[in-house]
């Protein structure tokens, strides 16, 4: 039987429990999930390296899932764009049952090896690009056949699953076990596999983010300030890390046009047509950019 499905003999009157045990042991539960995390952590730094080394500036990340675990990876990467302005066109999603399962339950589709490898090919998955399987049990005939074909074209390949020695596991590159065993509720993976698996993605992802440049001295700096929140926090940025008053940081992001990184390098006192030379040199890394010596003026 899988760790995931055993029942626990602790949890078999856990219907006749007073409501605040029922809620501490869900709690319980809910901390085991964080713990299970650490044995793995040199598996998703290993991933985080391999992928951040192929993806390059045209790969894609690509997340494969059904039902619970499915939802949890589209909404990691949903949260890229946003955050990182990741393209929204260097993300797959390849969900059992399509879209629809993000919101309702579709019968039979996780099984549906065909209509997993469909839309892989149909992605057009290469060498390129970085493809999350993400399973609690590990068995799952969709997620396992998305990553298996992946791997046969040549994608890096990771998967995440919560129970040792399963299939998904032995398909792909990297496996990143996260053992967080019985739940309390026998078989609900959405409670400690799925917190678990949430944390695995968020450390993954944006792992993936900084080794790629896309955070600088702790901040976001290729986020994309689409309101008013995110508007003060790019001129907080900019001011912070150009050593400059918000004033000047404003100019300097109009004149960048919303791009952080450019309007750091344009209040750290580069003219635009050298920032924009400076970051094309450095493939966006702001760190080295920074490390030039301004341009002396004529």
């Amino acid at each position: 039987m899988l760790e995931t499905e055993f029942a626990s003999p602790r949890y078999l009157d856990l219907d006749a429990w007073p409501t605040a045990d029922v809620v501490a042991a869900m709690f319980e539960g809910q901390t085991s999930a964080v713990a299970a995390v650490r044995p793995a952590l040199s598996a998703i730094a290993a991933a985080i390296d391999q992928a951040a080394a192929r993806i390059g500036s045209s790969g894609r990340l690509v997340y494969a899932g059904a039902g619970t675990s499915g939802r949890i990876s589209v909404q990691d990467g949903a949260e890229l764009p946003p955050t990182f302005n990741w393209p929204r066109q260097r993300l797959v999603f390849a969900m059992a049952g399509g879209f629809d399962a993000l919101t309702r339950s579709i019968e039979g589709a996780e099984d549906d090896r065909d209509a997993a490898e469909r839309q892989i090919r149909a992605a057009g998955i290469g060498t390129a690009d970085v493809v999350i399987g993400v399973a609690a049990s590990g068995t799952t005939p969709f997620t396992i056949a998305a990553v298996a074909t992946a791997r046969a074209l040549g994608a890096v390949t990771i998967g995440i699953a919560s129970n040792p020695g399963t299939p998904l596991l032995a398909a792909v590159e990297h496996p990143i076990l996260i053992a967080t065993g019985a739940e309390v509720v026998a078989g609900s993976t959405r409670m400690k596999a799925g917190t678990a698996q949430k944390i695995v993605l968020n450390l993954f992802s944006t792992g993936l983010m900084i080794k790629l440049g896309r955070v600088y001295k702790g901040r976001m700096v290729d986020m994309a300030a689409r309101n008013l929140k995110l508007d003060k926090r790019a001129i907080a940025i900019v001011a912070d890390l150009a050593g400059c008053d918000a004033t000047r940081a404003e100019l300097a992001l109009a004149e960048a046009n919303g791009d952080l990184k450019l309007a750091i390098l344009i209040a750290s006192g580069h003219p635009l047509a050298a920032a924009q030379a400076l970051l094309s040199r450095h493939t966006g890394n702001l760190r080295k950019a920074l490390q030039h010596p301004l341009t002396p003026p004529l």
